[in-house]
């Protein structure tokens, strides 16, 4: 949504709310300072002091929206530029209120005004922050954030519903989608690609949901993940050896464990002039590649028609010559499409799933191709399985809130009815925690040659010989 949009949108219903408490996107001092003169019943003193600062913002944002209306169809200004611009007016507009407040209360007012009516309210504080990692509210009185891998409450807490919802509808409205009665819940992103789930009554019983899980402006790279801690430096060379080898592989993990990160990771390893088609519910992979197609489903309008699902989208990218085909979740029939896609001739696929290990996976596998439709006996799914997937990469997010790859496994093939795994790396959980809780173990290798290094000799990729040796004997055939 433009700026001119959220203007509008909060001209239109930022009408003063209800009396309630002031919280933490209001600070205390200034509520103190410059409210001083609006007289307050002693039983309860909280209630003017809210009202007034909700009038204040009505007129601020009022003012402002007079001031740059003019300028919002100037089609030579970016939206960077007519942001800054807005801001500046705002700071004039606050000055001309000549409201008694200290330097730092008339900043921090600013802030907030500028957050409510350009930005996203109390949220836009944590989307600001690069420590924050996922905001989880839960109806408008509860904001969760995760920073370092905890999640705790924060102060931070919306005026209202109404306040709640105009947040989700800013955000959704962006992407082209809707939320309504009709159709209460919802898949969005923001500008900067971070996800965006929501959930509106009456399926959310406690008031609107909102989840979003951000990403880095800059994205991460290996170098970054092994310095984490979450790979080894042994595991960084195989994985590019079996991307750069077209080996088919799929990221395992469960909610949070960072499964679309390590995918954007993998995927920096795929050559330059190989052409992408990426295929997602909401746009948040970030290939650094030049020659990327990115494809996006749609949901159905409100009419009920037009939906195009992850499916259609596979099927449609093989007709698009592609080189790789990247799904950013594997969650229903398009499972089979997948398989089907990497079993004709279209290798080096990535995707991710969820599922708790690897050999949950395989379950998980057979479950979402029953899930097509199509009338398979098990065996011949868990032969299509078999076939198409090279390598299972597992995450897990630990007691101690890090991630970690805690297995390479290869998938090796079928004996009898049973799809047969081999670990390449594990992690070793024997060295204990330290002091303050974090795991002090590390992924190591089993000593076990995966198959698939005959195919990266035919193909001239080297890998260092050392990367195998062991540590541990826990090499085995699943």
């Amino acid at each position: 949504m433009k700026l001119s949009d959220r203007l509008n949108v909060a001209r239109g219903v930022e009408a003063p709310p209800k009396p309630e408490p002031v919280t933490e996107s209001v600070s205390t001092g200034a509520e103190n300072m410059a409210f001083a003169s609006v007289p307050a019943p002693a039983s309860a003193p909280a209630a003017p002091q809210a009202d007034a600062l909700a009038a204040l913002k009505q007129r601020v944002g009022e003012a402002l929206f007079e001031r740059i209306g003019s300028r919002l169809s100037d089609a030579g200004l970016t939206e960077s530029t007519l942001q800054s611009y807005a801001r500046e007016e705002l700071a004039q507009i606050v000055d001309a209120e000549q409201v008694p407040l200290t330097t730092e209360e008339r900043q921090r007012l600013v802030r907030q005004i500028s957050d409510d009516v350009l930005g996203y309210g109390p949220l836009q504080q944590f989307l600001d922050d690069e420590s924050v990692t996922e905001i989880m509210v839960n109806g408008p009185e509860q904001i969760f954030i995760e920073q370092k891998g905890r999640v705790h409450l924060s102060n931070a807490q919306f005026k209202s519903e109404e306040d709640l919802r105009r947040v989700i509808e800013k955000i959704v409205s962006k992407v082209g989608r809707r939320i309504d009665e009709s159709s209460p819940l919802v898949d969005a992103r923001l500008e900067d690609g971070s996800r965006v789930n929501a959930v509106i009554p009456p399926l959310a019983v406690n008031g609107s949901s909102l989840t979003i899980r951000k990403f880095a402006a800059d994205p991460l790279k290996v170098a970054d993940l092994v310095r984490f801690g979450s790979m080894s430096p042994e595991m960084a060379e195989l994985l590019n050896a079996c991307v750069k080898a077209h080996l088919n592989i799929l990221i395992s993990g469960g909610t949070g464990t960072g499964k679309t990160t390590l995918l954007n990771v993998m995927s920096s390893f795929i050559p330059h002039d190989e052409r992408i088609i990426t295929i997602e519910d909401a746009v948040e992979l970030q290939l650094q590649q030049e020659h990327v197609v990115r494809l996006e489903s749609r949901p159905a309008n409100i009419e009920g028609k037009g939906e195009i699902g992850i499916r259609d989208l596979v099927k449609n990218s093989l007709r698009m010559r592609p080189d790789r085909i990247v799904v950013g979740e594997c969650r229903g029939g398009e499972a089979l499409d997948m398989l089907q896609a990497m079993n004709t001739g279209h290798d080096g696929s990535l995707s991710t799933i969820h599922a708790n290990s690897p050999r949950d996976v395989i379950a998980r596998l057979e479950t979402l191709v029953l899930m097509a439709g199509m009338d398979l006996p098990l065996r011949a799914v868990r032969e299509q399985i078999a076939s198409a997937i090279d390598v299972v990469v597992q995450l897990t997010r630990l007691r101690d809130g890090t991630r970690r790859i805690t297995h390479i496994t290869e998938v090796q093939g079928m004996e009898g009815e049973i799809v047969t795994l081999q670990d390449a790396f594990v992690f070793d959980y024997s060295a204990g925690v330290d002091a303050s809780g974090r795991f002090l173990g590390k992924a190591v290798s089993t000593g076990v040659r995966p198959r698939f290094i005959d195919r990266f000799e035919e193909l001239g990729i080297h890998v260092d010989p050392r990367v195998f040796e062991t540590s541990i004997p826990t090499g085995r055939s699943r």
